[in-house]
Parts: structure tokens; C-alpha cells; sequence
């Protein structure tokens, strides 16, 4: 069997030790860059790599791009290999954030052609209090060949979304808080506010009380009153830089509402050029 949306702890630690399994630690804070590597160096789950947000699943930034630009694909792949990820291989990515950065690993992999990947439902708070056990030891990792096959149809730059828009073809979802889209607090970007036309659904919706997802079926019922006579292949997420939109992504998927796709540069891009659109308040 294999997991494409998300895991149990007790399915992954069932498998702990399986050589087809990779287990990637996503853990990160961008308060401080250097805080997930910190964590993972001292207690992780066991076998476990880690991948940083920064370094590893986003490209340099530059004055034409948002906060998180996409990685060279190319780059990513070798990456993939040095971690001994191989095409075969069921992916599991983890973090302390719900799964908001989980997502973007889980959304990369998909872009490359891997669809055997899930993040862990709950992470590593649910993992702890299950009472499996962390470690401190550092994977034996024997390399391999990763092969990405693109799928660049997965994700919309900004002109495709002026355009879809002024179409009226695409359902645009905002993934962040109701405070920033609405434009009244705006901590991390230099400008408030949301693109015009964008729904809200705050990716911590997705989430119980516990940290876990909410059932399948909840969450379908609520995307499909969200997004009313549109199709999912007509949504498009986006947040401040790409990263946490694929939190709305994957809840859509589990839910079995396959086909959106994201807006990867997300606010932090769109502001970058002052002829685009702003919007505050709650649309109506």
C-alpha cells in the first residue's frame, strides 16, 4: 500500500525500519532559519533527515521573486538522491507546524513526478504522545539515483493569475490568517492586504483541536461550500510565499478534491510589482 496525503503514527512507525520508507524532518520557523536544524539535532524521529526550508526547498531570493521561490528542480533531485530517495521510495515529511511546511516538500515531490509521498498526520507532537521515542543518532544513508519528471502545470505565476482572473477561470484561495488578508496585520511582508477577488480559508482550519486533520469528509463538505460551483481544478492556493498554501492543497486532496493547483511566488511576489492589484477588508 501506498500513502499519498497523509499518515498515522502508528503506520509509520510500523514501517520504522523499512528501507522503502524515507522519513524527512521539515521542522522550521521563519523567526529563526536556523531552528528546525537545531531541533532535529536533538531529538528526531528515528531515521529521519532533514530538509530546511531555506537551503533546500526554496531557490535564492532576488528582487523578481516572493520569500520562498521554487528551487532549481535539477538541484532538488540530487538532493532527493544524497537522501537516499529513490523514484521507488515511499516518502513521509514531518514537522512541529501542523504540517505547514511538511506541505511544501509533499507539493515538490508532486511536481517532480513522485506521488508516494504524505506527510505525518499530527507530526511530531502526535508522534511524542503516542509514546514513540526521538533520537539523536543520524540516519546511515546509502545514496541513489533520483529521475524528476516535471509537471510544471502544477502551479501559476503571477501573469497567469492576473489573466485567470480578469477571466473569471480560476477560484483564488488565501491561505493565511484572517488578520493579514484582511490587511489589518501584516508581521513578515512590506505590504497588507490580499489580491483582489481571493476567498480566505486559513490553512489551521484544516486542523483539530489535537493538531491532526479533520476527517475527510469535513473537510470536502467545507471546500465545496467554500469554493460553491467551481471545480477543483478551477482553485488556486496561494499564502505570503507558497509555502503554507500547500497545507489548503493537501487538505483538498485528502478530502478527494483533486486538482488544484498553487500560486507559488504567493504575496510576498505579487507586491513586487506596484501595478498589481491590493485589496483589504473581507470581500463580499
Amino acid at each position: 500500500m501506498t500513502y499519498t496525503t497523509l499518515v498515522s503514527a502508528t503506520t509509520l512507525h510500523q514501517h520504522i525500519n523499512d528501507p522503502k520508507w524515507v522519513i524527512v524532518d521539515c521542522r522550521f520557523s521563519l523567526a529563526n532559519g536556523d531552528s528546525g536544524s537545531y531541533a532535529y539535532r536533538h531529538g528526531h524521529i528515528p531515521n529521519a533527515r532533514y530538509a530546511h526550508l531555506n537551503n533546500d526547498l526554496s531557490s535564492v531570493i532576488t528582487d523578481f521573486t516572493g520569500r520562498h521561490p521554487l528551487p532549481d528542480f535539477t538541484l532538488l533531485a540530487k538532493k532527493l538522491g544524497t537522501w537516499g530517495i529513490s523514484n521507488n521510495s515511499q516518502i513521509v515529511a514531518y514537522d512541529d507546524a501542523g504540517g505547514a511546511f511538511a506541505g511544501r516538500l509533499w507539493w515538490l515531490l508532486r511536481c517532480i513526478g513522485h506521488d508516494n509521498v504524505a506527510v505525518l498526520n499530527g507530526g511530531i507532537q502526535h508522534w511524542q504522545r503516542q509514546g514513540l521515542a526521538l533520537t539523536t543518532i543520524l540516519p546511515t544513508i546509502q545514496s541513489t539515483t533520483f529521475r524528476p519528471y516535471l509537471n510544471a502545470s502544477l502551479w501559476l505565476n503571477a501573469l497567469q493569475v492576473q489573466n485567470n482572473l480578469a477571466r473569471k477561470t480560476i477560484c483564488l484561495i488565501d491561505a493565511r490568517t484572517p488578520e493579514r488578508y484582511r490587511g489589518e496585520q501584516e508581521p513578515i511582508d512590506p505590504v497588507a492586504g490580499h489580491i483582489p477577488g481571493a476567498l480566505n480559508r486559513a490553512f489551521q482550519l484544516n486542523l483539530d483541536s489535537q493538531g491532526l486533520f479533520l476527517s475527510a469528509n469535513s473537510l470536502g463538505q467545507q471546500f465545496k461550500q467554500l469554493i460553491g460551483t467551481r471545480t477543483p481544478g478551477q482553485v488556486v492556493h496561494y499564502c505570503g510565499s507558497g509555502v503554507t498554501a500547500c497545507h489548503n492543497l493537501l487538505a483538498m486532496e485528502y478530502a478527494g478534491l483533486s486538482g488544484s493547483k498553487l500560486y507559488a511566488g504567493s504575496w510576498s511576489d505579487w507586491i513586487r510589482n506596484k501595478n498589481r492589484g491590493i485589496a483589504t477588508g473581507t470581500r463580499i
